[in-house]
């Protein structure tokens, strides 16, 4: 996420009732175990599964912003396929955000528009649409417990896993301790954290995807899946120290703003930020 942005206002004190209404009644619908058809390719040829029974396509959701004016904004969707990596699909939608950015509220913020891109992938029966999704925002790991990843995945009834590139203080996590821990590892081919909390509830993982990378991600369950299966998946699609269906997310959004931002903010010609 290329900043959150900001649409210059605040929400209300009746808007923010609201979505605390909205939250706690998805979370209620909240599946934190796999509960998918799929597998995950074993590395033993013999252990393998036919191709339609196979994690094939990964999704990947990210949003940037302009620097003139922080109410553009550029999302994207990009379906990756495994195990090359190779970007199969991608779609934009260049619009004016109109909900503030509050923090523990981003889903309300992002969620709709990024449901419109998987949206138009489903109706058009498109034959890449992603059987899990990677957000650029966090899962349970959230002030509220419900997240970006989870608003998505209830909403799109998608298997989702949230990556953060930094540590919300929940329930006494640090970020400064978590990093402490991952250099302990250093010459440890694992060099991964378990995040638990003072009340003794894993909300997820901190990760150094390689070697090379001094900071960490943090990775939780979004919906319909497994901190175990969520971490293993993130493993796979990790070059750098984002995994790449974000980052090619992230890239793309980037580049297509830039192309096409001047003449928006000239025109004034976009549509407004979608319903819930």
């Amino acid at each position: 996420m290329e900043g959150a942005g900001d649409s210059g206002g605040s929400a209300s004190e009746s808007q923010l009732e609201s979505w605390i209404e909205e939250q706690d009644r998805l979370k209620k619908k909240l599946i934190m175990y796999d509960d998918f058809p799929w597998k995950i390719s074993s590395s033993s040829p013999s252990m393998d599964h036919s191709d339609s029974d196979k994690l094939k396509y990964i999704g990947g959701v990210d949003m940037s912003f302009s620097k003139e004016d922080s109410s553009v904004a550029c999302a994207c969707l990009v379906v990756l396929e495994l195990p090359s990596l190779r970007v199969v699909y991608h779609d934009f939608s260049l619009l004016h955000l109109r909900v503030p950015y509050v923090p523990g509220f981003l889903a309300f913020r992002e969620a709709p528009v990024l449901l419109q891109l998987l949206d138009k992938m489903q109706k058009e029966q498109n034959p890449f649409y992603p059987q899990v999704l990677i957000v650029d925002g966090n899962g349970i790991l959230h002030p509220r417990g419900f997240g970006l990843a989870c608003h998505l995945g209830v909403l799109a009834h998608l298997p989702t896993i949230g990556v953060g590139k930094n540590l919300h203080h929940v329930d006494g996590l640090k970020q400064s301790e978590v990093r402490q821990l991952l250099q302990l590892k250093e010459n440890q081919d694992e060099q991964v954290i378990n995040l638990v909390g003072n009340s003794g509830f894993t909300w997820g993982v901190g990760i150094r995807p390689t070697l090379s990378c001094l900071k960490p991600i943090y990775v939780s369950v979004g919906h319909r899946i497994s901190l175990e299966t969520a971490v293993k998946i993130v493993m796979m699609t990790c070059k750098y120290r984002v995994p790449e269906p974000i980052r090619q997310a992230d890239m793309r959004s980037r580049e297509y703003l830039q192309e096409h931002q001047m003449k928006v903010l000239e025109e004034h010609d976009l549509p407004d930020q979608p319903e819930h």
